[in-house]
């Protein structure tokens, strides 16, 4: 009794400290949008040179993704783990010290490079530390505070940016950034992973499946189709999610007459919603064992919300309330979305897969920035809620491709 009662405790304080690590990174992903209309007055910018920012973090976020697995799987997820939070740090400074797009830039590229690990390192320390009972719900509280970590971004830096100016918002975030920072290191006991008993795990699988064969090459699960399934999934996903953050209220503002403050506000709804969904879809995806089709109904309601949106009819009391329904079907969708991507992962490959496959959101998110920015520009901002019903009208089949392909030798 005393054992199970010592590794529930181990489980909660694991799962504690990687979610709170996951929520960091999600701050750090709407840290700069809601900056948008203060950058473009102090710099004179366009919309499409601030999507361009984006496009440029997530870009880079998504090479330092799917290399920074192979790195999770050669050194440990914890080393790789704190050079990421420190990198947002610097990050969040180079922001605050900003003299032009230039550094602008800089920060981005840096800021993509401490956002690329936490998807291979979170997933790694889940997958070997929590044990199997409780993973959907670690899967749960892990998507949880990034949808809190969104919620907070925009009310956090739009607050502080209202009271004081841009440049002490982004040094506030990088105060917030090392904090967390310190409660990481005060608990790094925790976040120790067996790098070497992962590997060995990796070959007895292979030798178990092909006695007497030669170890396979560092790249074999590439092979796989149910991996790029999942990597379309992603793209598809963040896509749409990553332009509703960056321009959803600037479209409001010019479809609706939303003022950009408010607008900025309902994005923290959509984060919220997104939150409570995910402990929604936890929920269902331990009791019905059914993801593909818990993704697929919710992502047809948030499709008819996108359309209800592009229509320019409705009404703007309603507005909040279709953010929060649109965020809980976002984040329904989750955990039966991870246990997709375990179910189809192989032993001892957890960091190299999960790197390449979650790259397909920063892949996503540096795409669909760029392209709505040029529609903003054009004056057609209803583009942007139809653009984004599109791209989840492509999810759907590649997730019953996927529950299609699920491999029976998982981490």
């Amino acid at each position: 009794m005393t054992a199970t009662l010592n590794g529930r405790a181990s489980d909660v304080r694991v799962i504690g400290l990687i979610s709170l690590a996951h929520g960091s990174s999600h701050f750090f992903h709407l840290v700069l949008p809601p900056m948008f209309p203060w950058l473009k007055d102090a710099f004179a910018l366009s919309y499409a040179e601030l999507g361009l920012l984006m496009s440029v973090f997530f870009v880079v976020s998504c090479i330092a993704q799917a290399s920074s697995g192979f790195l999770v799987d050669r050194i440990g997820a914890r080393p790789v783990l704190f050079g990421g939070v420190g990198l947002l740090i610097l990050a969040a400074l180079t922001y605050s010290q900003s003299n032009g797009y230039g550094m602008l830039l800089m920060g981005a590229v840096i800021a993509g490079c401490g956002n690329g690990i936490f998807h291979p390192v979170d997933y790694t320390l889940i997958n070997h530390k929590v044990s199997s009972p409780n993973l959907p719900y670690a899967y749960s509280m892990h998507g949880v505070t990034g949808y809190l970590g969104w919620a907070a971004a925009p009310a956090f830096m739009v607050a502080i940016a209202q009271f004081s100016d841009w440049r002490i918002a982004f040094l506030s975030a990088a105060l917030l950034e090392a904090c967390i920072l310190t409660i990481l290191w005060l608990n790094k006991s925790y976040l120790m992973d067996d790098v070497k008993g992962r590997r060995e795990q990796s070959h007895a699988t292979i030798q178990a499946a092909n006695p007497g064969s030669s170890p396979e090459s560092a790249f074999a699960f590439l092979k796989l189709p149910a991996v790029w399934l999942c990597w379309v999934f992603f793209f598809f996903s963040m896509a749409s999610t990553s332009s509703l953050q960056s321009f959803a209220p600037s479209a409001l503002f010019n479809i609706y007459q939303v003022p950009l403050d408010i607008g900025s506000y309902y994005i923290t709804l959509l984060a919220l919603g997104s939150a409570g969904g995910v402990l929604f879809g936890g929920y269902l995806a331990a009791k019905l064992q059914a993801p593909e089709k818990i993704v697929s109904s919710c992502l047809t309601i948030t499709i008819a919300m996108c359309f209800l949106l592009a229509t320019g009819l409705i009404s703007g009391a309603v507005i909040p309330f279709i953010f929060c329904a649109l965020g809980f079907g976002y984040g329904v969708v989750a955990p039966s979305r991870d246990l997709l991507v375990k179910a189809v992962t192989p032993k001892g490959v957890s960091g190299r897969v999960y790197g390449i496959v979650y790259s397909g959101i920063d892949l996503g998110a540096a795409v669909g920035p760029f392209i709505f920015g040029f529609f903003m520009d054009a004056g057609f901002p209803k583009a942007l809620f139809l653009g984004i019903a599109l791209f989840q009208l492509m999810i759907i089949p590649t997730v019953f491709k996927v529950s299609t392909r699920r491999s029976p030798k998982t981490v």
